[in-house]
């Protein structure tokens, strides 16, 4: 903790200066332009693999970015809420959905019993475990491969129960909300985008 009092000591003392006109300005509210949906993995940090500032983001983040289907009830809904608070109050003109290698959320379907002390991440991830079956039926080689395969399938489900959500599709087909599914690869910094016509992700690269 010694080390995170020090950052937020430093933050105050040097960074917040170089942003001190941004964070009058945000004190009014927040405009962002982008819901980004990503894991809750410390690895995955949104702002720094995006290059963007404070207010440009609303950010959602849960074990293996999951997008639970829409649905209304009485429980408590954290990531349901939060979503349908960036499409109906801040009105985002994006929405990325963001998966990354290495995820343990998705290896998690494939070790189960591991998870039997944890009951309500277990629960949570019922919610990709048809994943696992498709993934199986293409009888990977390796882990490697295994955990690519799901990790990109995750992110399409991810925006299949997106549209679930109310307007979305509308707002899509209407060009005033753009979707994107991201596949972060954190041993290089790599990002590859879902093609919606292909159905396949390729590299994101600067424009030559």
């Amino acid at each position: 903790m010694d080390t995170l009092f020090k950052g937020v000591i430093k933050f105050k003392e040097e960074n917040f200066s170089h942003y001190k006109e941004l964070f009058r300005d945000l004190k009014e509210g927040q405009n962002p332009h982008t819901l980004f949906v990503g894991c809750s993995d410390s690895r995955v940090v949104p702002n720094l693999i995006t290059n963007t500032l404070p207010g440009e983001l609303f950010v959602v983040r849960n074990i293996a970015n999951i997008v639970p289907p829409y649905r209304k009830v009485d429980e408590s809904l954290a990531t349901t809420s939060a979503i349908e608070y960036a499409l109906c109050e801040l009105n985002v003109e994006n929405i990325i959905i963001c998966g990354h290698s290495h995820c343990g959320g998705c290896a998690a379907l494939y070790d189960e019993e591991h998870y039997n002390a944890m009951p309500n991440v277990k629960n949570w991830l019922k919610l990709i475990e048809d994943i696992k079956i498709k993934v199986l039926d293409l009888k990977p080689e390796n882990e490697a491969l295994r955990a690519f395969y799901t990790e990109q399938m995750n992110i399409e489900k991810q925006i299949r129960n997106l549209f679930t959500y109310p307007e979305v599709k509308e707002k899509y087909l209407a060009r005033t909300l753009h979707i994107y599914g991201w596949h972060y690869i954190i041993e290089s910094g790599e990002v590859y985008s879902y093609d919606f016509k292909k159905q396949e992700f390729n590299l994101l690269k600067a424009e030559k």
